[in-house]
């Protein structure tokens, strides 16, 4: 009675478990962890968009310091800078 062998322990069909489904299921999974993975990674590593902004403040600062631009051209790009 404890040594029945229903197919479980020496396994049946083909793939990794329930036949050829098993191997779709896993392959599907394996596919899904994966896309999971490099969008986590993708987001850890991009940089935001806040953060552009503050850098293109900055460069804008930096050119109507050096003379580069004049005020109204400052004024106005820092106003679709602040605003976006």
């Amino acid at each position: 009675m404890f040594n029945c062998n229903w197919g479980f322990m020496t396994g049946f069909g083909s793939g990794w478990g329930m036949g050829g489904f098993g191997s779709i299921f896993n392959l599907l999974l394996f596919i899904g962890l994966g896309f999971l993975a490099y969008k986590l990674v993708q987001r850890f590593t991009r940089p935001d968009g806040k953060r552009d902004r503050k850098d293109s403040l900055e460069l804008l600062k930096r050119k109507y310091a050096n003379g580069d631009i004049g005020t109204e051209e400052y004024h106005s790009i820092r106003k679709v800078l602040q605003e976006g």
